[in-house]
């Protein structure tokens, strides 16, 4: 998987005329009222059959000209994260970012299904949703727009309408991602998933939505310049009041086992499996009828001047780094291009001093500078290092092939780590899933035998009878 890497996407921006660039601008790629916004899209469209060719768009280990992306495989096996920066999304003001982390035998495979899928589906709900508002005599409403200046009732009306058109385009967009998943010919999501924290960023407007516990925070500047750290996003575990509410509603079962009484897991309500650490996912279709959800928890944020970044990351960051030492390890990175990285290192670093007994968790990190710069080192020294980071990583996964031990990404930091004075079981860990494939039937997919790190399920479920409906 190659690194599809741009500074800029000038030759689309070039292209347009004087008198198009003084319409203003709708939230959608084409402009108000405009035929060309039709076309623009339908080209936009046609250009998505070549993803991994276009020049705004990253999805592993470097840089573009608003942030930077590191991924780094645990030792459990292949990596199931995956990550993606999609800059001029919808407009030159626009960035999509979004971290999945796969869990499951098929874990990986669902997360990077997401990855690719789920911003398109974002878009096309985006383009129907302006479409038919423009349609009915709407407003369209600038993506620049600053917070001051939306003093009168038509821009306060004009944001409640984005924010509107947002929420609905996330949810529409989850289903859909969803619904996918279920009827992939391909795709085993029975018991696989993926979470996913995605953000959006249009001038001054920050829209969010995950599913799982994968996490976003944001760096910012207190009234005496000094880097205070707010959390984005709420992980969505099934000891949340609400979110155990739901399932217990809809016949499933939440409880700890007695070996880790700080993981609250899903259960199905005829088997002790498969105990997912978490109340939302895409696929786990095993859980979908008994309260887990893939409806995303969404949310908008007016930026200021004083946030300077956002930090997306699975749950191998936030297991052993505290939101405030991310937010310091970013805001001291030598430069800008380097901080996805160092942090991963840092972590990776922390996996072993604090937990020497467990195997260290795939890990990726997306770090958007919200001022839109980074630093001037040249595209030749960072692809350097990104082949190189991409040559280490390649060399890693056949180490972890070799000794045939695959298995899923594990939960986030809140308990849901032992450490080996914690653990009274021994420290080999036992892995029983290859890459891709469930073991033999007659075998439970066991993720807890002997390992001081808990993981987000602990076997795959056996239906012995028929299953009640929610």
């Amino acid at each position: 998987m190659g690194c599809c890497v741009s500074t800029s996407s000038h030759s689309t921006r070039s292209s347009r005329s004087t008198a198009d660039k003084n319409v203003p601008a709708c939230l959608e790629i084409g402009f108000c009222g405009q035929k060309s916004a039709r076309r623009t899209f339908s080209d936009h469209v046609v250009s998505l059959h070549q993803l991994p060719s276009l020049p705004n768009r990253i999805f592993s280990n470097g840089k573009s000209r608003s942030s930077c992306i590191f991924t780094q495989q645990g030792r459990k096996g292949i990596n199931q994260d995956a990550m993606i920066v999609w800059e001029d999304f919808i407009s030159e003001d626009v960035t999509f970012c979004g971290v999945f982390d796969g869990h499951g035998p098929h874990g990986h495979l669902v997360a990077r299904k997401v990855r690719e899928a789920l911003p398109l589906k974002l878009l096309s709900f985006l383009h129907s949703s302006e479409s038919g508002q423009n349609g009915s005599g709407k407003t369209c409403f600038r993506g620049t727009m600053k917070p001051e200046s939306a003093e009168s009732e038509k821009d306060v009306a004009a944001e409640e309408n984005l924010n509107s058109m947002w929420r609905e385009a996330f949810m529409k967009a989850y289903k859909a991602m969803d619904k996918e998943l279920r009827s992939h010919p391909n795709l085993d999501c029975f018991c696989s998933g993926s979470t996913a924290v995605t953000v959006v960023k249009q001038g001054s407007n920050l829209f969010m939505g995950n599913i799982g516990d994968s996490r976003a925070i944001m760096g910012s500047k207190d009234s005496n310049d000094v880097m205070v750290a707010t959390q984005l996003t709420v992980d969505l575990k099934p000891d949340l009041p609400r979110e155990a509410e739901r399932i217990k509603r809809c016949k499933g079962r939440v409880f700890a086992l007695q070996d880790e009484p700080e993981v609250h897991r899903v259960w199905l309500p005829f088997d002790d499996a498969p105990g997912l650490a978490m109340a939302r996912a895409f696929g786990d279709f095993c859980l979908k009828e008994y309260g887990v959800i893939s409806i995303p928890e969404f949310s908008h944020r007016l930026l200021t001047d004083k946030d300077q970044f956002i930090v997306l990351a699975s749950d191998g960051i936030w297991d052993v780094l505290s939101n405030e030492e991310v937010v310091g390890i970013v805001s001291s990175a030598p430069t800008r291009s380097s901080a996805a990285r160092i942090l991963v290192d840092s972590a990776a670093r922390e996996w072993k001093l604090k937990y020497p007994t467990s195997k260290v968790d795939d890990c990726a990190v997306v770090c958007l500078f919200l001022d839109g710069k980074m630093d001037s080192e040249s595209d030749c020294d960072e692809q350097c290092f990104s082949s190189a980071i991409m040559q280490s990583n390649e060399s890693s996964n056949l180490a972890e092939t070799d000794d045939g031990q695959k298995s899923e990404p594990t939960l986030q930091r809140n308990f849901t780590v032992r450490s080996s004075k914690e653990n009274g079981r021994g420290g080999v860990s036992v892995d029983g899933v290859e890459d891709g494939t469930s073991g033999p039937e007659d075998e439970n997919w066991l993720a807890l035998e002997g390992v001081t790190r808990v993981n987000s399920l602990v076997q795959l479920p056996r239906f012995s009878e028929e299953k009640p409906n929610c």
